[in-house]
């Protein structure tokens, strides 16, 4: 087909018009336009383009798709028209297709410069190395008389490894130069940039001693001096030059002295490379301290190495010094130094001592009508020690609770209050620690963090409403959604992640995975902002932010926030796989859930049904109350259409026919992102074995192995694989049943010929006196054998009762758990919570 020829002057003119609407976002306007040339040129295929382009930014994506597809019809020949096709599908995030529209519309306008922007922004975003540099080399023949076209292609050589490329094209534009930027000027700061990345690049191509040499040709154009300071050190310490960088470092103490990075450098400096010990960095500490009297890390960064006497006159002048002069966060600087127990030993020897030391100054201050801030420094060591015994490795909460609460006669700062309530929440008391930071949050209303603390422990209570109440005191509320319709606008992770725990915990998965969701879809987004930056960064100049941009988003899914709300989404799809009616329980009335197991089979067919019937009249409720809001209020306006949820409480995310695919899409990047995350082996490893991969849950089986070997729940899955493979549902491949005789029989088991119970008691032989494990062994005990019920009864009592004084919280949580996953009697359930309560009263699902 023939290319159409071009509209007469009068509407072209008005198609122009179309083009600036749509740029200015006045959509109503441009759409007008549009049909008054279609009135006279239905078939023009360049304004059907551009009427589909401003239809999709309304928001009715079906009807663009249709009309472009019309227009290409009409004028295939037309790189407009293949332009806006591309647009289209990148604004429905199909990358894949946007690259072949905006290559067909190449072949009709090979010179267009915004064509081959917009694909070479697609080929980055999509990692396309190759495709990128091609498309920037294409974009700099151009236009060479643009820098950033020549960062841009340099960028692309860095960013596929090509690193001498990069630097030879930053040279040849920097002899294009007839004289630098004047100073002052947008242009002297990107020259400014542009010096410092082509630095970056001779450095990561891996010639420090250019990089060095470079970074004092550049010193005088460069603005920012304390990158040319960090790096001069970094490259003088890669180098071994000790003395130059120590001297360099110690410039940039003048700086920030508190920048404990340039105290781990400085001490490589002094051991010049060898192993030494570093107690004999004392003296030089103790001149730098004389040196910054302010600074608090020449004064810490001596308590990491230190030991004996040595150590504990250092903490003792530190720590008295911080807790006299009232510093709140005096454990949390040194509570890093539990990891040894001999200083673990020393701290709360120190403190206690300071504590009587104050006490009797105090009292001489009473005797003599003296005035004195004793008291004061007395808050602040009961405040110490109560957080010292309510420290995971120090835990002894009734201790805790007589410090704090002694504090809280002489304060009732809100510091005191706040860790008051953590204490509580340690010890299970959920409600309580809920309702003294409750209290803690009123004594400051302005105070965002004890606001954000007080929802967290409502969350953690299980009170939701409660929580978003609390959050919607700093939201606007006014927002689409409300108070919670801010919070996923704000994209508050944390809020989203406590609440999806909170509703898995009450068996209202729907709520959960809507929750897990919208975290997935806010990490979409995070993946997604990178695209506008690929051009900010080349108009601002601001390479190196760019590269590390490129680098985080790299691995953007292995922030632990992602890996919590993922690995929490696949326990909740796996439960669901395990026992469907927990979905039609989710939909009814969460709660009601918990009793299905209990019931025979007639018995829950009848509930199921009902469920189901309440789940309907529910939907059709909220559907019909939605429908009536709509008519009452459309959105609508030049900026599109605020598209509405209508599965606001995931009722069609729960009822998915496919859960363990579903849990795929959270499960693969955490495989390739996060393997070294024992967790993430262990779930991966449930979801392949229910979905009948038997290689791969090996390999997840190895991989968790190979981390954590005596870990419980590991044991119990190698015992899980090989009654798996021993009889699964159909008979396995030549080649799996080679590479399972090959891997798992050689690392994991003995032989196929493997005793599973004597395996098993071996495990509970070793780790009887291991809480944790012992109940690993039990539940791979179950699994063995089913019919051993009442032993694992005794054995959970027995442990329980015998080792009562080195179990934690969440040894009995889980024992109880144990007990109620083997369908253990009332009377041993019963007996194992009155047991536990003696010693954790009160404490919530002991009770």
């Amino acid at each position: 087909m023939p290319k159409q020829p071009p509209l007469a002057s009068k509407d072209g003119s008005l198609f122009r018009q179309v083009i600036k609407n749509y740029e200015s976002k006045q959509y109503k306007k441009g759409l007008k336009c549009a049909e008054q040339i279609l009135k006279k040129h239905p078939k023009h295929g360049e304004t059907l383009a551009m009427k589909g382009l401003i239809i999709n930014c309304l928001g009715r994506h079906d009807e663009a798709f249709a009309i472009a597809k019309e227009a290409l019809k009409h004028d295939m020949q037309s790189q407009v028209c293949w332009h806006v096709y591309g647009l289209l599908w990148r604004s429905v995030k199909n990358y894949d297709e946007a690259i072949k529209a905006y290559k067909y519309a190449l072949r009709f306008d090979p010179e267009s410069q915004q064509i081959l922007r917009d694909l070479a922004y697609l080929q980055v975003q999509m990692r396309d190395f190759t495709g990128y540099t091609e498309s920037r080399r294409t974009i700099l023949k151009g236009r060479p008389q643009v820098r950033a076209n020549w960062t841009g292609l340099a960028i692309a050589h860095h960013l596929a490894g090509n690193l001498s490329e990069a630097e030879n094209i930053l040279t040849k534009f920097e002899g294009t130069l007839k004289k630098p930027p004047q100073k002052g000027t947008a242009e002297y700061v990107e020259h400014s940039e542009a010096a410092l990345y082509k630095n970056m690049v001779i450095a990561e191509s891996g010639d420090i001693q250019r990089a060095l040499g470079d970074l004092d040709n550049i010193s005088r154009i460069v603005l920012d001096k304390l990158s040319i300071m960090e790096s001069k050190a970094k490259y003088l310490l890669q180098l071994k030059m000790w003395e130059e960088a120590e001297q360099t470092y110690m410039t940039l103490l003048d700086r920030n002295p508190d920048n404990r990075s340039y105290y781990a450098a400085l001490e490589q400096c002094w051991a010049k490379g060898e192993d030494v010990d570093r107690s004999q960095f004392k003296a030089k500490y103790d001149k730098l301290a004389e040196k910054y009297p302010k600074a608090d890390s020449p004064k810490r960064a001596p308590l990491d190495f230190l030991d004996g006497d040595e150590f504990r006159a250092a903490a003792d002048a530190y720590i008295t010094r911080l807790l006299q002069r009232g510093v709140p966060s005096t454990f949390a600087n040194i509570k890093a130094l539990y990891r040894d127990p001999a200083k673990r030993e020393v701290v709360p020897q120190l403190v206690h001592k300071l504590l009587k030391a104050e006490e009797a100054k105090a009292k001489e201050c009473e005797k003599t009508e003296a005035n004195g801030d004793s008291a004061g420094s007395i808050k602040w060591v009961l405040y110490f020690l109560a957080q010292h015994y309510d420290h995971y490795r120090t835990r002894d909460s009734k201790k805790a609770l007589e410090y704090i609460n002694r504090a809280i006669e002489v304060s009732t700062a809100v510091e005191v209050q706040m860790t008051l309530a953590r204490i509580h929440k340690h010890m299970g008391h959920l409600q309580q620690a809920m309702e003294i930071m409750s209290k803690a949050r009123e004594s400051d209303l302005k105070d965002r963090f004890i606001n954000t603390k007080c929802a967290k422990y409502q969350l953690r209570n299980d009170c939701n409403e409660e929580a978003l109440q609390t959050m919607s005191l700093f939201t606007r509320n006014e927002a689409n959604g409300g108070p919670l319709g801010d919070l996923l606008e704000m994209q508050c992770v944390w809020y989203l992640t406590e609440d999806a725990e909170s509703y898995v915990r009450q068996k209202k998965f729907g709520l959960a995975l809507k929750r897990y969701h919208s975290i997935w879809k806010i990490f979409d987004d995070w993946t997604e902002d990178q695209f506008d930056f690929h051009s900010f960064s080349l108009r601002k100049g601001q390479i190196r932010a760019y590269i590390e941009m490129i680098r985080w988003e790299n691995t953007l899914r292995s922030h632990h926030f992602f890996a919590r709300a993922a690995l929490g989404a696949i326990k909740a799809y796996i439960q669901l796989s395990d026992k469907p009616h927990l979905a039609h329980c989710s939909l009814a009335n969460g709660g009601e859930g918990a009793n299905f197991d209990s019931m025979n089979t007639a018995d829950r067919k009848k509930a199921l049904k009902k469920a189901r019937r309440e789940a309907q009249k529910q939907q059709e409720k909220e559907a019909a109350e939605r429908a009536a809001k709509k008519d009452e209020k459309k959105i609508t306006g030049d900026e599109g259409v605020k598209k509405e949820d209508d599965d606001l409480k995931g009722e069609k995310l729960v009822q998915t026919t496919d859960p363990l695919g579903d849990a795929m899409k959270f499960l693969t990047p955490l495989l390739e992102l996060s393997p070294q995350r024992l967790e993430v082996q262990l779930q991966g490893f449930e979801v392949f074995l229910r979905r009948k991969k038997y290689l791969l849950a090996l390999k997840c089986l190895l991989a968790a192995a190979k981390l954590t070997p005596e870990d419980p729940t590991v044991h119990n899955q190698i015992i899980s694989f090989k009654k798996a493979i021993d009889s699964p549902p159909e008979p396995l491949p030549a080649e799996v049943t080679t590479i399972i005789d090959t891997e798992f029989y050689t690392t994991l088991l003995p032989s196929k010929n493997t005793d599973l119970v004597a395996f098993n008691s071996e495990y509970l032989a070793k780790y009887k006196d291991t809480p944790s494990k012992l109940f690993g062994g039990l539940r791979a005990k179950h699994l063995v054998k089913p019919e051993s019920t009442s032993e694992i009864e005794a054995s959970v009592l027995e442990n329980i009762k015998e080792g009562l004084d080195t179990y934690t919280l969440k040894d009995a949580y889980e024992g109880l758990g144990l007990l109620r996953e083997t369908k253990a009697s009332d009377k041993a359930v019963e007996e194992y919570k009155s047991v536990a309560e003696g010693r954790w009263e009160n404490a919530k699902g002991l009770v």
